[in-house]
């Protein structure tokens, strides 16, 4: 921005010549996750009585019983997946984008006066004023006044069944992630580079599709193991795989563990070589390196995709909808209970509770930015 300014653009002129495209591989990347995130979408669609391919999918699964025409309309939403995923691939195909340094320079600001300032406060302001304050504030409010009757045991039952769950993924989602990740960084193995490459495309996949593509095969091995079972010794044993937390967080490794994997290889990519090579001067093996240098300077690393994929699972709504055991409610499947059977008022407190929840983590990671943005450690 300085270079272009001495080379005679004004504000403007840098804004439009030099800062977006260096701002294209973020820009495309939020475009990208925005449109995924809307493909697979369920709660919001179904409330409003939208038909989309999220909604087809669960009505026709539950409603008709047709598993084949779901399997299908999921195959059909998949291909839209991945179509935004080769566009955004190709879109930056022959284009490279570095930092000359990896400090972060001080940028003059500009002084902002009369209707400019006005205006840009305005635009600042309006998507935290309508999509966070004042919802917010209404799930306050019907928290509130339905805190007398919702604020029982089964309630309580609801937060536990949703942190044990949130918690569990995101335990075997990190461990998940340091075994790609970590194999990726001492091993160039194609073999290894591939699988974390397909392991990371589970959060383009919508909830819905990965619980019909998760339900399939499970139900087909339970059918197996009840006929050999019957066959040999009498007996059918019911569904071992299918209907079960099992198969719920088999479920949610594959739709977030792309969000663990890249939380972990980043962290990874700011260690150094030079301390593994230490690491292994001093007869330390391939998981004493991990243990004993990479953890210590990992913590928040670590910590960051641990809340990440909680606050992912403790909002996933299609995909524990799907897979649930039987009388199995979360926070989310709650909520969305309400709202389809119009109590609003009831629907908000456990909404406010995932949404407190969800506030966490972005404060730690606003914290994590502005201390790299200032040069802190």
């Amino acid at each position: 921005m300085e270079v272009s300014r001495t080379l005679g653009c004004n504000r403007w002129q840098s804004f439009y010549l030099v800062a977006l495209p260096l701002a294209r591989p973020a820009i495309i990347t939020g475009l990208s996750l925005a449109l995924m995130e809307t493909l697979a979408d369920f709660g919001t669609v179904q409330y409003f009585g939208v038909s989309t391919f999220t909604t087809g999918i669960y009505r026709t699964w539950f409603g008709l019983g047709n598993s084949a025409a779901a399997a299908q309309l999921a195959a059909v939403l998949m291909s839209f997946v991945f179509v935004l995923i080769m566009l955004e691939r190709w879109s930056r195909r022959k284009s490279r984008y570095h930092h000359t340094t990896n400090k972060q320079a001080t940028i003059p600001k500009y002084q902002l006066t009369g209707r400019t300032a006005w205006l840009a406060t305005l635009v600042c302001t309006l998507p935290l004023l309508l999509g966070f304050l004042i919802p917010v504030a209404q799930l306050i409010w019907w928290s509130v006044t339905t805190a007398e009757t919702g604020f029982n045991a089964e309630f309580f039952t609801l937060i536990w069944h949703s942190l044990i769950l949130a918690a569990m993924a995101a335990f075997f989602a990190l461990i998940l992630a340091l075994i790609l990740g970590y194999g990726n960084r001492i091993n160039n193995d194609p073999v290894i580079k591939f699988t974390s490459r397909i392991a990371a495309m589970g959060y383009a996949i919508p909830g819905t599709v990965i619980a019909i593509g998760v339900l399939i095969p499970f139900t087909w091995m339970d059918n197996q193991i009840n006929t050999l079972s019957k066959s040999l010794f009498g007996t059918s044993p019911g569904l071992l795989l299918g209907g079960t937390l099992f198969t719920l967080l088999f479920a949610y490794n594959v739709r977030f563990l792309s969000v663990s994997l890249q939380t972990v290889e980043a962290g990874l990519g700011k260690v150094k070589p030079t301390i593994d090579n230490a690491g292994r001067s001093l007869g330390l093996n391939a998981f004493g390196v991990l243990k004993q240098l990479h953890f210590p300077l990992m913590k928040g690393t670590l910590l960051t995709a641990l809340l990440l994929v909680f606050v992912d699972v403790l909002k996933e709504l299609p995909a524990t909808l799907i897979l649930r055991p039987f009388d199995f409610n979360t926070l989310a499947v709650r909520a969305y209970e309400m709202a389809s059977d119009e109590r609003l008022a009831d629907a908000g407190l456990p909404s406010i509770m995932i949404v407190a929840a969800g506030i966490i983590p972005v404060i730690l990671l606003s914290r994590s930015i502005s201390r790299a943005r200032t040069g802190e450690h």
